[in-house]
Parts: structure tokens; sequence; C-alpha cells
């Protein structure tokens, strides 16, 4: 038993020795022991651990420079980051990791290097047959430029090898290139030509970069050989056509260039094609010409002279030999040529006064327009065609007239019944008016005619008239007026020669008969509604306008509808109403008068000196109804055996000498059409001492005194009344008060 107990403690060591082992603190950096990078590039080294779970880093350079990159450590991995790949990271990095006591640290080399583009072919110019040409190959931005290496080749041949191994003092981007003149053949045309470059900088593997760009070679020939052909001849007749080929030789086929040339030995472009026709020839075309082949390399000319002569013309001028045109009218001249391919044209009046603003020439012809023809546009034109050095003229008439309008028919007014009218007969703007006839007709009556023949002739546009005058009936309406005017112009061409007018008559009727109806009655109590109503006879019917009479006279405008409506009258509305009948044969009118009433108010009954007197005392008993005119004023005395009335004057009651019989109840009736208003009072009055009558000075003055205000108060009472009539009554025009 304690074999076994040995036997089995000593497998357990073995096996812890083992995993002890196993877990030993180890670190491991990629890449191993050189990283190549690219100047421009982004380049990553990672130093990780095992063994340990929580390691720590630190990075530093071989000569405790800079790092000049980015360090990030994670768990059991560190990383330097160079992003970019400078000249100042190429040194040797060393990573130390640390885990409790322990440190372990590795180093990696750097190397970089810049081969970041094709190589570029570049040529001193193109490539031409038989002349020699330097073509350059070009590898831009090397490092190191030490290890470089060039080849060029075309197609299966190596033309040339270079490399630059040199010392290089500094650390810089270069552009290094390799150069080789020679002279390019036809057979070229198709090839390739290579460049080819090789940077050795990856001594593990022993393989270059490389980078090539092929270029395919095109071989140009310069032009040469370049003639011209002439169809039908270098020597023709004006008017004819010529046409003129040229071709050349040349790599690529050469662009075709014609020009002329000029007195002054410059040359004028005309085409790009290789065929040149000219039709239509002048004698101005006669010269030399030149065609010229160019392409990339250069250019080769050729030249012909052709020589045009002169050829016979005719000159036609139209309308006519003379035409006539309407004053205001645009009138068109034209000069045609025929067998002269480009004539010049030049017009002039028969006083040789050159004309210039309204020409204008086109090929073969040549127009005048006279836009505006006036009397002054009257006479010969002369058109003269220069063709080469021969010259032609020919010449037309211009004949003037003007009938531009049919007649204008005016009346001196309307058409009335019974009443003389003129009736003029226009025919404006006439030339030539000696020429000129006027008819006017009624219906089928000719009413006058008239021949300007006699007149003098002159060189301006007149206007001519016709008069008559008639008195038209009723029968005449529907009848046509026709004025007709002619021209006899008859050896001049032009329509028309014949204008004429009509109008239909209406004959006219003044409005007549002209009644106004009111309703309900031209006499209203306020606040009443009435309508009036207008109307009239005449032809055409009368068109109806009210309006009122205002205090000076003047009219004020209402309506212009037959029925006046007032809808709710008040005492304004009082007054002179006006109704106007009216046509174009005149006018007829009518008044009506409109009196608006009220009710009797404000009536005053009072008594003076007091309601209260002593026997023998003057009493006046005064009743006013100040604000109605046209109001009869009641005063009565009441009695159980019946009403008295009392003789007022204006409303006032006067009681000489007051009995005791004297004092009862007075009442003011105030009435008019429209209503009536009751007002009363008590008099009393007391006996004297002793009943005995005397004669005392009071008596006296009251006496007189009365007899003062008894005037006084009528006049009182008139201006009151005067003063509420509005502007509408007066109490002394109107009816007088009734007792």
């Amino acid at each position: 038993m304690p074999g076994k107990m040995v036997v089995i403690f000593g497998a357990s060591y073995i096996l812890w020795t083992v995993f002890a082992a196993s877990q030993a603190f180890k670190m491991e950096i990629t890449p191993e022991s050189r990283s190549l990078a690219q100047i421009g590039d982004s380049v990553s080294l990672t130093c990780s651990t095992t063994g340990c779970e929580s390691p720590s880093f630190m990075w530093r350079t071989q000569m405790d420079s800079p790092l000049y990159a980015g360090v990030r450590s994670e768990g059991t991995k560190s990383m330097l980051t160079m992003n970019p790949v400078s000249f100042q990271n190429e040194l040797s990095y060393l990573c130390m990791a640390f885990c409790g006591s322990e440190k372990l640290e590795k180093g990696i080399r750097v190397e970089i290097y810049s081969f970041p583009k094709d190589p570029e072919i570049h040529f001193s110019g193109p490539l031409e047959a038989g002349k020699p040409v330097t073509v350059k190959c070009l590898v831009p931005d090397v490092y190191p430029f030490d290890r470089l290496e060039i080849d060029l080749w075309k197609g299966d041949h190596h033309m040339k090898s270079q490399d630059f191994i040199e010392e290089v003092e500094r650390k810089s981007l270069e552009t290094k290139s390799l150069e080789v003149i020679f002279i390019p053949i036809i057979e070229d045309t198709g090839k390739a030509l290579v460049c080819r470059a090789r940077l050795h900088v990856d001594e593990i593997d022993s393989v270059p970069k490389e980078r090539e760009t092929t270029k395919e070679l095109q071989v140009y020939i310069s032009p040469k050989n370049t003639v011209i052909s002439v169809n039908p001849s270098t020597r023709l007749q004006e008017g004819g056509s010529v046409t003129m080929t040229c071709s050349s030789e040349g790599l690529p086929a050469p662009q075709i260039f014609w020009s002329k040339k000029l007195d002054n030995g410059n040359l004028q472009p005309l085409s790009e094609n290789a065929t040149l026709t000219l039709i239509a020839m002048r004698m101005e075309y006669s010269g030399i010409y030149v065609c010229e082949g160019v392409n990339l390399i250069g250019k080769h000319r050729s030249e012909v002279e052709l020589v045009v002569q002169e050829k016979p013309f005719t000159v036609e001028i139209s309308p006519g030999p003379w035409i006539a045109a309407q004053i205001g009218d645009s009138v068109v001249l034209t000069c045609g040529v025929t067998d002269c391919e480009f004539p010049s044209f030049s017009w002039e009046t028969q006083i040789d006064s050159p004309l210039h603003e309204n020409v204008k020439s086109e090929g073969t012809k040549s127009t005048l327009t006279l836009s505006h023809v006036s009397l002054a546009s009257e006479g010969s034109y002369l058109c003269t065609v220069t063709c080469g050095h021969k010259k032609q003229k020919k010449g037309i008439q211009v004949k003037l007239y003007s009938f531009p309008r049919d007649p204008e028919i005016e009346m001196s007014g309307p058409l009335v019944n019974g009443s003389p009218v003129t009736v003029s007969c226009k025919v404006p703007d006439v030339y030539p008016f000696d020429q000129l006839e006027i008819e006017l007709f009624k219906g089928e009556t000719i009413l006058e005619n008239k021949n300007f023949s006699e007149e003098e002739d002159g060189k301006s546009l007149e206007t001519k008239s016709l008069e008559v005058t008639f008195i038209p009936t009723t029968e005449d309406t529907g009848k046509v007026l026709v004025c007709r005017a002619k021209l006899h112009i008859d050896e001049m061409e032009f329509e028309p020669k014949q204008r004429q007018s009509t109008q239909t008559l209406y004959v006219n009727v003044a409005p007549r008969d002209i009644t106004v109806l009111v309703s309900p009655s031209s006499i209203l109590e306020e606040g009443s509604f009435v309508t009036m109503t207008c109307s009239s006879d005449g032809l055409p019917a009368p068109k109806i306008l009210w309006s009122r009479k205002l205090n000076n006279g003047a009219l004020q405008p209402l309506s212009e509808n037959a029925t006046l409506t007032l809808i709710s009258t008040t005492m304004e509305d009082s007054g002179i109403y006006v109704c106007d009948g009216i046509n174009q044969a005149g006018i007829s009118r009518k008044e009506v008068e409109l009196i608006i009433q009220v009710a009797p108010e404000d009536i005053k009954l009072t008594v003076f000196p007091s309601e209260s007197v002593k026997e023998g005392d003057t009493v006046i008993i005064s009743c006013t109804c100040g604000n109605v005119p046209e109001t009869w004023i009641i005063l009565k005395k009441k009695a159980e055996t019946g009403d008295t009335v009392l003789k007022s004057i204006d409303g006032a009651y006067t009681i000489r000498k007051a009995q005791l019989e004297d004092a009862g109840v007075y009442e003011c009736e105030s009435k008019n059409e429209v209503g009536s208003k009751l007002k009363s009072l008590k008099l009393d009055v007391k006996g004297r001492e002793n009943n005995r009558d005397y004669f005392s000075p009071e008596l006296l003055v009251l006496y007189c005194v009365s007899s003062l205000i008894i005037p006084a108060i009528g006049m009182i009472i008139y201006f009151a009344r005067k003063a509420n009539m509005k502007g509408s009554y007066s109490l002394v025009e109107a009816q007088k008060s009734k007792v």
C-alpha cells in the first residue's frame, strides 16, 4: 500500500512540472524581425504575450528617438501604428513586455521604400518617318533610387537598360529617367514601346517590385504630292460654275484647306472640304486659289489661277412702266436682272435724288419700298444696274390717288318730326378731287348730286362734301339715306373707284301729354307711404327723370324711374316735385306739390295775470300751438247748459272787466286736417269788498298795461309760429285761424 502511494505522488509531480512549464511568460512580435513599408501607406507592428493575464507594454526606438507612431495596448497585445509611413519611421523598434517582475523584449527593423506609379513614356515630338525622335522613360517618386533599374523595349528589341547604383546621401523621393534617340520607320507603326522599372528592395525573397507602361507606336508621314484638278476650266464666263478638287498624300491623311490669295498676299479662308465649288461666278472671283494639305507633322500646298470673263445681261422693272398707288399705302418697286449672277443696284428719282433707306437688294433683285406714299412720292423712279464694268437703267412712273374711306354722313341734329334738318355727305382725303362726284339718295329718290371737275386742281388732299336740307316726317322712318362717291380715273387701275355709306332714318317725336299720378294723395299725414308715377308720349319713348325744386329754384335729381316712391314721409319731404320726359327730340315737364302734415302738439293755454283774479280785473286767456302750421284755434267756456265759443283774436280772448259769472272752466281746441288736441284751465273770480265800484290808480295802471300786452302777445304768437314753420309754410300766407 505505501508503495502505491509513492507511485501516485511521483506521477502527480511530473504532471505539475509539465503544466508549469507550459504556462511560462513568453512574447512574440509580428512581423518577426523586419517590416518593409511603402511611404504613404499604413503599417502596424504587433507585440503579443502568453503566460500572463495582465501584461504591460512599452515601445521605444533603438536610438531613443521619437516613435512617430501611435501605440494601442489591449489585453495581451500592443500595436504600434505608423499612418502614414514617412522617412522618420525607417528605424529599429523595441517592444518590452512586463509581467510582475518578469520582463521580455524583442526588436524589429522597419525599412521603407517608394514606388507609387507606373513609368511615364514621353516623346520629344510626333513620330515622323525618317526623322530622329527622343523617347524618355520616366519613373516618379522613387526611394531608394540606388536600387532602381529601368529597361526600354520596342517590340522584341531591347533598346536600353539603366540602373542607378550610387551612394544615397539624403532621404528623398527622386524621379529617374532613361532616354533613347531612334529613327522611326513606317514598319514601327503598331509596335509596342515598353518601359519597365524594377525596385530591388526585398532582399529576403529577392523578388523585385516591378511596374511597366506600354504605348503603341504611331508613325506619321508629312503631306506631299498636293494636286489640284479643275472642272470645266480655269477660264470661265460670268454666271458660270467651277469645281476644284484637291488631293494630298501623308499619314495620317492630310486635311484639305482652300483659300484665296488677296492682293496684299494674305490668304482668305474658303473651305475645309477637298472639293471647292463656286457657282454664279462674278468678275471679282478671278484670282489665285490655294489648296493646302495639313496633318500633325506638316503641310504642303498647291495653287491654281481662275479667270472670270464678263457676260451680257438684261434689266426688267415691275409692276410695269407705271403704277397707281393710293396715298398712305405701301408700294414696292422691283428691279430684276437676268444673265448677271451678282449685280449691284442703285435707285434715284427723276430729279437725280439718290434713295438708300428703303432699298433692299438680294441676289438678282432689288426692291424700293415706299412705305408711306405721300404727294411728294409722285413721279418717275430710275433703277441702275451694274454688272461688272457694264451699266443699264430702267424707269417706272408712280401715279397717285387717294380714296381711302367710305363717305361720312352727318346730321345737323336729331331727326324731329316737322323740324328741318341738314344732311352732310363728306368724302375725306380725296386726290385728285377734280375727278370726284357725290350723290345723295333718300330711299329711291335722289336728293342731290355734285361734280367737282370745275374746281381748281391742286396737289393736296381735300375733304369734299354735299349738303341737303329737308323736313323729316314720321313716314321717313325706316327709309335708307345713301351717300355715294365716285372717283372717275379710268386710266388708273385700282379698286374701289366707288364708295358709299348708308344710314337708316329714325324720325323722333318730342315728348308730349306728360301726366303725373299721386297715390293716395298729394296731402298726407307724416309717416305715410306715397307713390308718384309719371308718363309721357314721344318717339323714341321719353326717359323719365324725377327731381325736387329747392328754395333757390335749383333742381335736385332724385330718380330715373317712372315711379317715385316715398316710404315714410316727413315734413321735410313737403315741396314741389318735377317730372321731366326727355328724348332726342326735346323735353316736357310737369310739377306736383306734396304737402306733409302732422297733428297739433305743444298746446299752451295761459291766463294773464293769473288763474285767480278779482272782480273788475282785465283778464287775457291765450291759446297757442307753436309747432304745426295750418292750425285752427277754438276757445270755449264750458258750462252744464252747453259750451260757449269765444271770439278770439289769434287764439287770445280778453275779458275787460271780470265778473263773477266769468269764473269757470275754459277749454282750447287746436285742430287741423290730421287731428286735434284739447287743453283746459279754471278761472276763479273773487268779489270785491262791499261790492263797491271804484276807480283806483292801480286799476288805471293795469288797464294801460293790458292795452299794450294784448297786441304784444299777438306779435309773440305770430313770430313763435313762424319760427316753427321749418321752411315749409307761413301763418301769414296760410288760412286764417277760425273762431
